[in-house]
């Protein structure tokens, strides 16, 4: 029997709508038990938030993003390969049209850094581009999304 995975979180938020859409405060807590923290989040700029605080938009892109390096690291220590720095300026598009607005586009730009010894020497670059497609693959969250995904990895070596 395969095994169900459940993921609860819990939103809060207070105030009031009565003086209009440009009058109410977007900021809210989130949190997802039972891990302890708790974020603030408002909505995007564009649409009356908080610029200070994180949006649900971020927060979709940020997922995508930390899949991806969970997922390569996983792929990258499974072939042997000594990954010692993953950074991703990852970017996420939503134009306004077509209606109705989505995420249309993620792009990870993954900054990959590989540690070579005379033991471990760099793998060929294909390996390198098939192990972050396999990451991709894997990725829970890039699995559950219909938004595109496109993936720009750069490889530094140490």
């Amino acid at each position: 029997m395969a095994t169900t995975h459940r993921y609860t979180t819990r939103t809060r938020w207070q105030g009031s709508t009565g003086a209009g859409y440009d009058a109410y405060d977007r900021a809210h807590a989130a949190s997802a038990p039972p891990a302890e923290a708790e974020i603030r989040l408002s909505s995007d700029p564009a649409f009356g938030g908080d610029p200070a605080l994180l949006n649900p938009e971020q927060l979709l892109v940020l997922a995508a993003s930390s899949c991806q390096l969970l997922s390569f690291l996983a792929v990258a220590a499974r072939a042997r390969i000594d990954v010692v720095a993953y950074e991703d300026d990852a970017e996420g598009e939503m134009p306004e049209e077509p209606r109705p607005v989505r995420v249309t586009r993620i792009v990870l730009r993954p900054r990959i850094t590989i540690a070579v010894s005379d033991e471990r020497p760099l793998p060929p670059r294909a390996k390198l581009d098939r192990l972050v497609e396999v990451a991709h693959r894997e990725c829970f969250i890039a699995n559950s999304l219909s938004t595109a995904i496109a993936i720009e990895p750069t490889f530094v070596v140490r």
